[in-house]
């Protein structure tokens, strides 16, 4: 099974290459028998992914604390 930081970084991945896709064949949004398509929605969503799994990965990384005792 694969890791925490595994399933973020595929995530991220297959949001970036949706993303590339989409931004690469734009389509209308449209409506059919009441059910509507926001391509701008869509395109949304995924930029708000892609911020969450690097703010997710970046609370992944290793960090130092300096600090620094006075008498």
């Amino acid at each position: 099974m694969p890791s925490d930081l595994e399933q973020l970084q595929t995530i991220r991945s297959q949001a970036l290459a949706i993303l590339a896709d989409v931004t690469a064949n734009p389509k209308p949004s449209y409506s059919l028998d009441g059910q509507t398509v926001s391509w701008g929605d869509y395109l949304a969503k995924l930029r708000e992914t892609i911020d969450w799994c690097e703010r997710k990965l970046a609370g992944c990384e290793p960090f130092e604390i300096h600090s620094r005792g006075t008498t």
